[in-house]
């Protein structure tokens, strides 16, 4: 359907690709790949026809519909969710138009058994089949399940676009898009809006689909599951891999290790034939043979081996103080906004080293409850932080807080302190700002290069509670599995909210879900809690009703009611208790540092030549150990009490 010659794209001296050469064809699902800055959505408008190439052409296949979904995009305010996206439909009158056409054609044709009329009778088949999918009353109830996988209400359906944040007109573009089944689809970085369950959702609808796709995208769970094909801009050129992106992975470093195996022979041979002609260049006997080794050397082209990523990112967060066991206690926690209600009866406790996972759709209160987590508004119910929690926050925006006219430098020396100060460079090449590109002025860094910065500001402050909201938006692969990996090692305790299932995997233990005004807690990873869903849905039943009850609706309680909800009464008893229950952790442990100071204070006065030879700070220091034992002991059972509440 769209087939590319000779394609090169040149910004400066440096071409982004040259010579490239591909056809897509109909049901290709094709994953775009390549470093930042490579030419991925440069390739993406060349394809849409919004930007020429400076060399080649693209042709397109007389009739075939192109659409595509930019990062960014002018939107239209003007009207409601409902009528926005009925604009996908405007094309209608073009297909009836169309059909009739191919109609009239066919009844003047009388060449049945040529080959030109079997393909007039397949496009007439196609096209009507199209207009029957959307045309009359039927494409409403299209519109309705759409914006419903991408997670709008019906509720919603009939509010003004201009009450939604950009992220969910970009939904809104999205449905359109889709709505109007083009033959091709060019999506650039369409996960960067969406929750899991609409990112699954969109995965099922491009694999109904019948036209073609090329996306970029950064989140690998998605491109595996909605590809089958990968093009890999490397080197200045395009490269073809008929496989998914894993597989694309193995292939890569295998074709690469043959490049490094052949270049290595080559620059043997090379290096012998100079070797040769050093050698007999001045003797009349081979000056034949010298002169055969020049030419053969002249002819020879240098093999080239594709790029790798060289430069390093070493993420590590600094070591941070052990905090109390319970950084987070949320108890009856909720939040409203006039008459709508966020969330409400939030009962939660985040152990000291947990990773937990906030997810659910957009909206439901993920953010919300991280900023009465970091006391950014005001909330119901009680939420304490524990004893010597130090936060370290990322917000969604905090790469759009930088100070834009400040250079990457500055921006780090401003929150640099101590020796820190002597290494910013050291730092900063870490995370890819090398060289000339750490003066470079924030206000012209793309949205990746934004979001290291700001996270490099984070990794700065020593701190024992990382609360992470979106880490992961505009990260490219590479940076995401670094930044993964730092998290792991991490000894502190760690909240993540993420749509990105492939970060979330092997990273964390506990999954909250927020939906429908509560939170539910999941125990396992994330693949775990995607499957408990899948079982319940197919099921037919809520999640709830299968096992999972509201955040701190768990109970010991003898007599269930209402088929494992408490009565009003029991989860008041039940709070009560497991205040009591905390509040005895808490004294206990308390009880346990006391002595532990006590104890070095002793050891440190029996280390001296003077406390070597003083027998009462002997038998102090044993005292204090006998005690120290007790008070552990009773810490470790006011903890097991608090467990089975």
């Amino acid at each position: 359907m769209i087939s590319a010659e000779a394609l090169g794209v040149e910004f400066g001296v440096r071409p982004l690709f040259s010579d490239a050469a591909f056809v897509i064809n109909r049901k290709d699902r094709v994953a775009l790949v390549g470093k930042n800055g490579a030419g991925k959505s440069t390739l993406l408008k060349i394809l849409a026809g919004q930007q020429v190439p400076t060399h080649g052409n693209v042709a397109v296949e007389r009739g075939i519909s192109v659409a595509y979904l930019p990062q960014v995009m002018v939107l239209s305010d003007e009207c409601t969710v409902m009528e926005e996206t009925e604009k996908a439909f405007a094309h209608i009158g073009e297909m009836q138009e169309r059909v009739q056409r191919l109609g009239d054609e066919l009844s003047e044709r009388t060449d049945y058994d040529s080959q030109d009329y079997m393909q007039l009778v397949e496009r007439f088949t196609y096209e009507t089949e199209r207009l029957q999918m959307m045309g009359g009353e039927g494409y409403r109830a299209e519109m309705e399940r759409t914006l419903q996988g991408l997670g709008f209400s019906r509720d919603d359906f009939h509010r003004p676009t201009s009450e939604f944040s950009g992220g969910w007109r970009m939904r809104i573009e999205l449905a359109k898009l889709l709505l109007s089944r083009p033959d091709v689809l060019l999506l650039d970085e369409p996960t960067n809006h969406l929750d899991i369950e609409s990112i699954r959702w969109l995965e099922g609808f491009l694999a109904r689909s019948a036209g073609a796709v090329v996306l970029v995208s950064h989140d690998r769970a998605f491109i595996n599951n909605a590809t089958n094909r990968t093009l890999e801009i490397s080197c200045g050129r395009i490269i073809d891999y008929r496989v998914r992106y894993d597989e694309f992975v193995k292939l890569r470093a295998e074709r690469r290790e043959q490049q490094l195996r052949a270049y290595e022979n080559q620059q043997k041979e090379m290096a012998d034939l100079r070797d040769f002609i050093e050698r007999f260049r001045y003797k009349p006997t081979k000056a034949a043979q010298v002169q055969s080794r020049i030419k053969q050397l002249e002819k020879m082209v240098p093999i080239e081996v594709d790029e790798v990523e060289t430069a390093s990112l070493h993420l590590k967060f600094p070591p941070c103080t052990r905090s109390g066991d319970y950084p987070v206690i949320c108890e009856e926690v909720g939040k409203s906004y006039g008459a709508h209600t966020v969330f409400s009866g939030v009962n939660l406790t985040i152990e000291r080293g947990e990773k937990v996972a906030f997810v659910g759709r957009n909206g439901e209160g993920k953010s919300t409850l991280v900023k009465c987590i970091m006391q950014e508004i005001p909330h119901d119910g009680s939420l304490r932080i524990g004893h010597n929690v130090e936060i370290g926050y990322y917000a969604q925006n905090q790469a759009q807080l930088l100070d834009g006219e400040l250079t990457v430098f500055d921006t780090i020396d401003r929150v640099a302190t101590g020796d820190v100060r002597l290494r910013i460079r050291d730092i900063l090449g870490a995370f890819m700002f090398g060289g000339e590109a750490a003066d470079k002025r924030v206000k012209v860094l793309s949205g990746g290069e934004r979001s290291r910065l700001a996270m490099i500001k984070l990794l700065l402050e020593p701190v024992n509670f990382l609360i992470l909201d979106e880490p992961t938006n505009h990260l490219d692969m590479r940076t995401k599995d670094v930044l993964r990996e730092a998290i792991r090692a991490f000894d502190g305790t760690v909240i993540v909210v993420s749509h990105d299932r492939e970060f979330l995997d092997g990273l964390v233990s506990k999954v909250y879900e927020f939906g429908g005004g509560s939170v539910r807690e999941h125990i396992g990873g994330i693949y775990d809690f995607l499957a408990k869903s899948e079982a319940a849905a197919a099921e037919g039943t809520a999640l709830s009703s299968a096992g999972s009850p509201s955040v701190g609706a768990q109970s010991t309680a003898a007599a269930p009611v209402s088929e494992g909800r408490l009565s009003y009464e029991q989860q008041k008893e039940q709070a009560r208790l497991r205040r009591k229950a905390e509040q005895q952790v808490a004294e206990a442990e308390a009880e346990v540092m006391r002595i532990e100071a006590e104890v070095e204070e002793v050891e440190n006065a029996l280390s001296t030549p003077e406390g070597a030879t003083d027998a009462s700070l002997f038998t102090k220091h044993a005292t204090l150990k006998a005690r120290l034992s007790e008070a552990e002991a009773a810490w470790e059972c006011a903890i097991e009490n608090l467990e089975n509440l």
